[in-house]
């Protein structure tokens, strides 16, 4: 039973719509019609305004369809029928077709309407309406079939550009090219024009191929088809999106002859486009000829700069924006980040806060908690987490794990277990991210255990617990591990095995190190320069030069990265080979590869066991003046040692006091057992000194001092240090050998 309300459509059909047309007989004779003006309603809903029907359409309106006729075309009336119920052709009834089914969106309202249309003999006769039911099929991704059917049954006078248009863009949007691009190809001349190519341009260079999109796009300017502004925009950002640098100057030259170019829609896909393929020259360009801009404009110019790490010319735009929204904002703080001007950053987020009134979205505030974590900000990463929960992003599963990550990178386990605490343990990451920061923090039990519990483990969860074992220097356990993974089915990724590959060079055998290498060559994994650097020193430290050797000769890539060398240089230099590992480095020079802080710990260990004291002192001197790298506590260790076995203690005792880092126990000892060597009581005095101050809990200076003294027949100082000993219940650590 119909609702006889007033706030319903159906009183307008009972009461309104039959006096509006002048007869009562439109609810007792034609009572179909009021079925399928009922149906038009519910489908476009209630809120939506009904279309204008003809005056005396009660003889206009057709019986109800059959169930046949819902999909395909019904006979139309005779043509003296159509003369009494549709003067004019049937015309008057058109424009409420037209407008049912552009207001429609489900399926089976456009297949009455359509039925309404053959059985009234407007789908036959009224291209307009007939181009109105091919675009509402065409609209929904699923009546495809339905529309092209229709285009074919349709008869040649009334396949006209609108209808050939609409049906290509359908097959366009579906992703069916070839056909889309057939269709293109017959149509006749008169029908080809710029909506039609632009079409299939677009869709052509959204798809990746850029090639054909070209030779379409030409094609229609060949063929005197003129593209307006709306086009060439669409085909200069498609052009853009896939790459294709030649193609868009193309159609900036197009623009060009056209004078297309003064409109801000194609200078600004112009500028986007260039930026886009990395060609800022271009870019800028046409930036700057243009008269009028827009923010997008000036975003396009920013963001084109921000992407090729120019920061300082990308500053220079941001700054001179007239109105700056949230978009420039968050391109110029995403460049800060990925340059590593991190406070930078920050104070952009700050600024961006208070102009735009805008807390950014949760994929900048993880990428600034991340930094405040690589960095260790914490005071900062803390606040930012204030924002993410006062926005609610960490209901994201994603956000949850930074915040985890960020904790535990910042030392605060607890924070970072009770963040655990609280997020979605059903996402695996979250579970990663702890198991990282108890890692990082060489809290290895614990770590051990929450791997154990964890639901699933897939390649980073086994390949952070590997890494952690190989770093606090169980590489046996990393090597039990590995293997493990393997029969677990988890398939490694290359830090996996670079560090499968550092647990055999400390601890395993040459054999165990051959058969991870022949696993990467038969799973076909690409050697990456870092895991040809594993091998290599892998080989060197297990006693296998040769080997070690042959896979750097044989390196594809030493001639575009550094690790190869290192590898190389480092392993010959502890091997045994130093005037072969400073031979390499000669030959590192000519090919221009600019060495690093690990070549040159090789090198200066190379001369440390040759006693080459004069070209050791050169290599370090030119670390700084030649190729900016600032020496390490590690560097100026090998330079004590170097000085030390060559007699030289006080250029030794000059260098530690002129060092900008505070020397280390290593360093210390360095110092202590060289100061012993040489007879140098004073050095060795203030060697222990130092060491004490460091760690007092451990004796062994103090016995060096005694045997310093000692050795110089100071007696008095051999028992004061004894009597100091004994009071601190100190023992040296006796020795143990591993021959029985």
């Amino acid at each position: 039973m119909l609702h006889r309300g007033r706030s319903t459509p159906f009183f307008f059909l009972h009461r309104v719509l039959p006096r509006l047309l002048g007869t009562e007989r439109f609810l007792t004779s034609r009572p179909n019609s009021l079925h399928r003006a009922a149906l038009h309603l519910r489908c476009a809903g209630p809120e939506a305004p009904l279309p204008s029907l003809p005056r005396n359409a009660a003889a206009q309106l057709p019986g109800r369809p059959s169930s046949s006729s819902s999909l395909v075309a019904c006979q139309p009336q005779s043509s003296e029928r159509q003369a009494s119920h549709m003067p004019g052709g049937g015309a008057p009834l058109a424009p409420f077709l037209v407008a049912s089914l552009k207001r429609s969106a489900r399926l089976h309202c456009g297949e009455q309407l359509q039925a309404l249309a053959a059985k009234s003999g407007l789908l036959a006769s009224n291209a307009f309406v007939r181009n109105s039911v091919l675009a509402f099929y065409a609209r929904l991704p699923s009546s495809l079939a339905s529309a092209h059917q229709l285009f074919d049954e349709t008869p040649p006078p009334l396949r006209d550009a609108a209808a050939r248009n609409t049906l290509l863009a359908a097959l366009a949007r579906a992703g069916h090219l070839e056909r889309a691009q057939r269709l293109l190809e017959d149509m006749p001349h008169s029908h080809r024009d710029a909506i039609s190519y632009t079409t299939v341009v677009t869709a052509l260079a959204r798809a990746g191929h850029a090639g054909r999109a070209v030779a379409v796009f030409r094609c229609m300017l060949a063929e005197d088809v003129v593209p307006n502004e709306v086009t060439l925009a669409g085909v200069v950002t498609a052009f853009a999106r896939h790459g294709a640098p030649k193609t868009v100057a193309v159609a900036h030259g197009v623009a060009l002859r056209r004078g297309l170019d003064e409109f801000v829609i194609v200078a600004t896909n112009l500028v986007h486009a260039y930026a886009v393929v990395s060609d800022l020259c271009y870019a800028r360009a046409v930036f700057n000829r243009m008269p009028d801009r827009t923010t997008v404009t000036w975003n396009a110019m920013l963001n084109g700069y921000v992407k090729a790490g120019m920061m300082k010319m990308a500053a220079e735009v941001f700054w001179r924006i007239p109105e700056r929204d949230e978009v420039s904002w968050l391109t110029m703080i995403d460049g800060y980040i990925r340059a590593d001007l991190i406070s930078d950053a920050l104070n952009a987020y700050v600024h961006m806060v208070h102009e735009v009134d805008a807390n950014g979205n949760e994929t900048l505030l993880v990428d600034l908690v991340k930094a405040c974590a690589r960095y260790s900000l914490v005071a900062e990463g803390q606040q930012l987490h204030s924002v993410i929960l006062k926005n609610g992003f960490d209901a994201h599963a994603f956000v949850q794990a930074t915040l985890i990550h960020f904790y535990g990178c910042s030392g605060l386990i607890g924070l970072a277990q009770m963040q655990f605490r609280l997020s979605d343990k059903s996402h695996i990451a979250s579970w990663n991210a702890l198991l990282a920061g108890l890692v990082r923090r060489d809290l290895m039990q614990e770590a051990q255990q929450l791997f154990d519990d964890m639901p699933e483990r897939d390649t980073i969860s086994w390949s952070t617990l590997i890494s952690g074992y190989v770093l606090n220097g169980c590489s046996d356990l990393a090597l039990q591990l590995f293997f493990s993974m393997l029969n677990a089915g988890v398939d490694p990724n290359e830090i996996t095995l670079a560090s499968a590959l550092s647990a055999v060079s400390e601890s395993g055998t040459l054999d165990q190190g051959r058969w991870i290498h022949d696993y990467i060559i038969n799973r076909s994994i690409r050697v990456t320069d870092n895991l040809n650097a594993g091998l290599i020193d892998m080989y060197a430290k297990r006693g296998s030069i040769a080997d070690a050797v042959q896979l750097f000769n044989h390196a594809s890539d030493k001639l575009s990265s550094i690790s190869p060398w290192n590898a190389m240089i480092c392993s010959l230099a502890v091997h045994g080979y130093a005037h072969m590992s400073l031979d390499l480095f000669s030959q590192l020079r000519r090919t221009g590869i600019k060495p690093n802080s690990i070549t040159f710990i090789g090198v200066l260990n190379a001369c440390c066991h040759t006693g080459m004291v004069a070209e050791g002192k050169q290599h370090f001197g030119s670390m700084m003046k030649e190729f900016g790298i600032q020496p390490t506590i590690k560097h100026y260790g090998c330079m004590v040692d170097l000085l030390a076995r060559a007699g030289y203690l006080e250029e030794v005792e000059q260098l530690v006091t002129m060092m900008p880092i505070k020397a280390d126990k290593v360093l210390w000892g360095s110092i202590l057992s060289a100061a012993r060597a040489q007879g140098n009581v004073g050095l060795g005095e203030k060697a222990a000194k130092e060491l004490a101050k460091l760690d007092q809990t451990h004796g062994a200076s103090k016995v060096a001092l005694s045997n310093i003294y000692a050795d110089a027949g100071r007696w008095t100082n051999v028992s004061v240090v004894r009597k100091e000993l004994q009071d601190e219940n100190l023992e040296r650590q006796s020795g143990s050998s591993g021959i029985v």
